[in-house]
């Protein structure tokens, strides 16, 4: 299920269950079993909940037997089940005054250790409380039941095991999220033009401002707590908006060069100088404001929450979750979580400074110990990043609060966490002016300078706590770097020159080639100006030419995350093998992973994530998608340990005698060639002669999925018969009219003879068809055998005379390992085209490994055979695929990797290595 499929899943229950809730007043035991399978199934994907749950577990307290309502032995869950009418934080009498926490709680206390909950859910259908039985006190998590649209995720270690805790900074940036878009909602419908583009751009500063605000006196910047709420407390809905007015003066105004009022109130004069640039706009729209607003700003966002605790990271994506979704969808913005920014940066700067940093503090010499600190702490200041994509920030804010914490290790390290007396200047070296971006996007300008300002006065406060003195972080001394701009028409060296720059990191926007918008394709136009071939690469394959275009012969590094098509099929050959050429080293890879983001709606996408450089790296690593990792000499343009070889289109098999691939026959009829079953009996039923020329039809989907479709196969029609069916002639003018307004003239010739398929490739033998897309969470494509009187449509590959021994190789896990690494795809299924089958190298096998591959062939089929009524999407279902089908296709796969002389032991990654190196021997003999 994609994260846009289980968000519509989480809609579509939210409103169910609300309208169901309403209409009746059934108690927990008719409710709670349909509620909590039919979450779990619809949203987290069980297949059979109600193999996934234990309903009315037993436990005995104190020799009583009582009985827990749902609970799950898979994550060790305990679920205590209430009625609408009970409340979730009230003691029930019938149940000795606990209240439904206190219940389940004393459950678990009597169960066996083996069986205590890691977790306890509490509901009573509105609501749903989540404890972490891991915390030393369990605080719930609170959910409602219409907030699950937006927080089902909150509820994934229902499934998963490597749940360790709830993000305390995730439920908070989530509940921030969630003010954010209702002050943003609330202010839109107070401007005169809600839509124009300049309302939407005071309006996303406005926020900004409010949120600093609300930050600034939460985090003790602005001095006194809960200054910015007093302040504007003193004013009524119609005076807050000339209120804020002069309040974002009064904090752009520094008193020290006398541009401030001398004669202001006490209570603006008491606000700090911030400078910065984030209150300088004049022009800045503000609406009047309305009795929900104070509301909101003055109660919600301020009294009833703590804006410190927000993560930095997370404040870009919090933010931009309230711009448009088909906004964030035309720009190809994904906005990235703290885990999968760590898999960026991890490797590509941050692993190494932790090991150096280790290393020093090993040392037992105190002064050279001292020494090497001091240097340390110099080296991490000299360091400088840029993301030529910033967005929100997300990287740069995460990168230098993780370089800011290994400074306070060293300050820490240098002082014991003492400062000495008469040492008052301020200790902090790392600053937010080694952090450059680039960003299309204003608003996001101005969303990624303010989130390094509060990562700025977080780690500020954190070396506070470790040296036990104030340090001043007002007025902002310190530059965001920030440029708004199109990085791939800009020369990054006006933002930093190359020779001063270490590392470029990044998650650049994703836009498949088929969705490039006009200026899109201008862009890759200019970027890739000196390359022959370029139109069918991602529009995120830019940045990585831009990025070696303007790091080359330089000692920078570069981690960029894309999507996994930039390694796939033709591709490679045409983005890598031009770089490789040019001496482009990659240091680092993660082969593909589902992509995981803060923001509300999550970005589905496959990923990878590439580090390079000029210069080559001894020590090269490629993780797995479990972040598990091995240290390889080469990592190719496929991220593989195998050499820099490239797949390219072959008109012919590499392996001599092997019968060519075509594609089906293809129609061009809009249709009218092609038969239903209705169709097909209607026409009959009128011209019983047409029933000679009817065959069955295949596309691809036809074929997967058993669906009985016909078509008029004319090839060698009687033309004095055809007379005799005016229906099918009229199917044929119209065929004749479409073919004449087509514009391509092959077609338009063919009009000529409407009465046949355009392209006509039907073998006159029993052939192998293998559909040209299929599903990505298959283990194998689907293949199989045709007799010649059906006909294989141009969504089929079609293998003529395809002996067993054929079938059982193309079947198996190798083939597959193959054709998942160098086959294109669409979105992320499989497109398998004959450069597939016409670079892929077969074996060599014995005669006696040749009969083990047919006998196992025959074996898939044999095992198809034994379930007629399915079709073959049914069988190859991960979830339903037959156990002696799967038997049957372990045994093929063993013999295949036996004539290989394979090890069973060999991952899909070494396979493919492997087949690599005798593609390479194969080709050198050309």
């Amino acid at each position: 299920m994609t994260d846009v499929e289980q968000r519509e899943a989480a809609r579509i229950f939210v409103n169910k269950w609300i309208k169901k809730l309403s209409q009746g007043t059934e108690g927990e035991k008719q409710l709670d079993q349909a509620f909590w399978n039919e979450f779990v199934q619809t949203i987290l994907g069980v297949s059979n909940p109600t193999d996934y749950f234990e309903y009315q577990k037993a436990v005995y307290v104190n020799r009583v037997k009582n009985w827990i309502d749902l609970y799950i032995p898979e994550t060790k869950i305990i679920i205590e089940q209430k009625s609408q009418k009970i409340s979730l934080d009230k003691p029930q009498p019938g149940h000795n005054n606990m209240t439904p926490y206190e219940q389940a709680k004393l459950y678990n206390d009597f169960l066996p250790y083996d069986e205590k909950a890691r977790w306890i859910i509490t509901s009573n259908f509105n609501e749903i409380w989540i404890y972490d039985m891991n915390a030393q006190v369990p605080e719930p998590v609170k959910i409602m039941l219409q907030e699950l649209t937006n927080k089902y995720r909150l509820l994934d270690f229902i499934v998963k095991h490597d749940v360790k805790e709830l993000s305390h900074e995730m439920t908070v940036s989530i509940k921030a999220g969630d003010i954010v878009g209702d002050i943003y909602d609330a202010l839109r419908k107070q401007y005169r033009n809600p839509d124009a583009p300049e309302t939407l751009n005071s309006l996303n500063k406005l926020c900004v401002r409010l949120v600093f605000c609300l930050y600034a006196e939460d985090a003790g910047v602005f001095g006194r707590h809960g200054m910015f709420h007093d302040y504007l407390a003193a004013f009524d809905a119609p005076h807050m908006r000339q209120a804020l007015i002069d309040l974002f003066h009064v904090l752009d105004e520094d008193p020290d060069k006398g541009e401030r009022d001398p004669y202001l109130l006490p209570e603006l004069a008491a606000f700090p100088y911030v400078n910065g640039g984030l209150f300088a706009d004049e022009d800045i729209e503000i609406p009047l404001f309305t009795d929900e607003i104070r509301e909101l700003i003055l109660v919600r966002a301020s009294e009833d929450f703590d804006w410190s605790e927000i993560s930095p990271t997370i404040f870009g994506a919090v933010f931009e979750s309230t711009l448009n979704t088909e906004t964030r969808r035309k720009g190809g913005m994904h906005y990235t979580s703290i885990e999968n920014i760590h898999k960026v940066i991890d490797p590509l700067f941050l692993d190494a400074l932790k090991d150096e940093l280790e290393e020093i503090e090993g040392i037992d010499v105190i002064k050279t110990r001292t020494a090497r600190l001091r240097a340390f702490q110099d080296k991490l200041a000299s360091l400088t990043f840029l993301d030529p994509a910033c967005g929100s920030g997300n990287f740069l804010t995460e990168s230098y609060i993780c370089l800011r914490r290994l400074e306070n290790r060293v300050i820490k390290d240098l002082t014991g966490g003492q400062i000495r007396l008469g040492d008052v200047q301020n200790p902090v070296k790392v600053s937010i002016s080694q952090f450059y971006g680039i960003e299309i996007n204003d608003f996001a300008v101005t969303v990624a300078k303010t989130a390094l300002w509060i990562a700025e006065s977080q780690m500020l406060k954190e070396t506070e706590d470790i040296l036990y003195m104030q340090l001043d972080f007002l007025p902002l001394k310190t530059n965001a770097y920030i440029h708004e701009g199109n990085a791939l028409r800009m020369d990054w060296n006006d933002i930093i020159p190359a020779k001063t720059l270490n590392y470029i990191m990044g998650n650049p926007p994703f836009v498949g080639h088929q969705w490039r918008s006009k200026s899109q394709v201008s862009d890759m136009d200019f970027v890739f100006s000196d390359f022959d071939k370029y139109g069918k690469l991602d529009y995120v394959a830019s940045w990585y030419k831009k990025a070696y275009d303007y790091m080359k012969n330089t000692n920078i590094y570069c981690a960029l995350v894309s999507t996994n098509s930039i390694c796939q099929g033709e591709s490679v050959a045409t983005l890598w093998k031009p770089l490789f050429s040019q001496g482009l080293h990659i240091n680092f890879a993660y082969q593909t992973f589902r992509w995981n983001s803060e923001a509300n709606i999550k970005a589905h996408v496959h990923c990878v994530i590439i580090g390079f450089s000029h210069q080559s790296n001894e020590n090269k690593k490629i993780f797995n998608s479990n972040g598990e990792y091995k240290e390889v000499k080469n990592i190719n343009g496929y991220l593989l340990d195998a050499p820099n070889i490239f797949i390219i289109n072959r008109g012919t098999n590499l392996t001599p005698d092997l019968p060519k691939m075509s594609k089906g026959s293809q129609p061009t009829d809009g249709g009218n060639l092609i038969l239903s079953e209705s169709e097909k009996a209607f026409l009959v039923s009128k011209e019983p002669l047409a029933e000679k020329w009817i065959h069955r039809f295949m596309m691809g989907d036809d074929f997967i999925n058993n669906k009985l479709r016909y078509c008029l196969w004319l090839v060698e029609a009687d033309p004095s018969e055809l007379k005799q069916c005016p229906l099918i002639l009229e199917r044929g003018e119209k065929v004749r009219m479409l073919r004449l307004k087509s514009p391509t003239k092959s077609v338009q010739k063919d009009a000529d003879t409407p009465l046949l398929f355009t392209q006509r490739r039907q073998p006159s033998t029993r052939y192998l068809v293998i559909p040209r897309v299929s599903s990505e969470q298959r283990r194998y494509i689907p293949m199989g055998y045709l007799t010649p009187d059906i006909i294989a449509g141009d969504k089929l590959q079609f293998l003529p005379n395809a002996n067993e021994y054929m079938f059982g190789v193309l079947m198996s896990n190798v083939h597959m390992a193959w054709m998942r690494t160098v086959c294109g795809r669409l979105e992320m299924r499989y497109s398998y085209s004959p450069a597939v089958y016409n670079n892929f190298p077969w074996p060599s096998p014995t005669p006696e490994q040749k009969a083990s591959i047919e006998q196992t062939a025959q074996g898939i089929l044999d095992a198809r055979a034994k379930y007629p009524d399915s079709s073959l999407a049914d069988l190859y279902d991960p979830l339903t695929m037959p156990a002696p089908l799967n038997k049957a296709h372990v045994n093929n796969d063993k013999a295949v990797m036996a004539a290989y002389g394979f090890s069973t032991d060999m991952t899909e990654s070494e396979c493919v290595a492997a087949l690599m190196k005798m593609y390479q021997e194969l080709t050198a003999e050309r």
